[in-house]
């Protein structure tokens, strides 16, 4: 056997169990989901699951990290507090719709965690979260203390914002029905980043 195929079959492997937990976990829960389930879905024996994640609680730990990787990274616009604040804040508003389009069904285990008081995933959530809502609040206060932004509640005007994108990931069954579609088009997406972002910048400065 090719030695250089092992790696290669093991990350094949290990992204099918991970793309079908994260399924598992959107729709039933962490209670609701089980390593045979997901083996079932994933394509492979309960056995060998287990040889890649030896426990559920293990399982579902790296989908949140992850998850919670992906949804940090696409954050770190605002770390740019010497571009300008309407560009910065589109783009902003841009990579947390373009996550809520890519990854939903990441977008709803995180969701499911959060709403169910972040049992497993507090700990996580308050050391890694937490420092990078006060570094992008901090953003917030410079521009104002330059003036180029008006003076607003920085830390509620980043939970609207994220209430407001992670929704077309979360709701997005909702939405689908309402427009009377099977699911949202990237037309939709285009529209609710041009809508978002006005929003935001109205509520920051006259500068649309």
């Amino acid at each position: 056997m090719d030695i250089k195929a092992i790696p290669r079959k093991r990350d094949k492997v290990e992204t099918a169990i991970l793309q079908s937990a994260t399924r598992l976990f959107a729709e039933c829960g962490f209670e609701g989901t089980t390593i045979a389930a997901v083996a079932e879905r994933a394509g492979i024996s309960k056995q060998n699951l287990l040889y890649y994640f030896p426990t559920k609680p293990s399982l579902y730990q790296r989908v949140l990290d992850d998850v919670l990787d992906d949804w940090l990274a696409r954050m770190e616009h605002l770390a740019d507090s010497d571009g300008a604040p309407a560009d910065v804040l589109r783009a902003y508003v841009a990579a947390k719709l373009r996550f809520s389009r890519e990854q939903p069904w990441a977008s709803r285990v995180y969701a499911m965690e959060v709403i169910g008081g972040a049992k497993f995933y507090g700990d996580q959530i308050r050391e890694r979260v937490v420092p990078l809502l006060r570094r992008d609040i901090a953003v917030f206060e410079r521009w104002m203390a330059d003036g180029r932004i008006q003076r607003v509640n920085a830390t509620h005007l980043l939970f609207a914002l994220w209430a407001m994108t992670q929704s077309y990931a979360d709701f997005a069954a909702q939405m689908a029905l309402v427009l009377g579609r099977p699911e949202l088009s990237g037309a939709d997406f285009e529209d609710a980043g041009q809508l978002i972002g006005e929003l935001v910048l109205r509520a920051v400065t006259s500068v649309g």
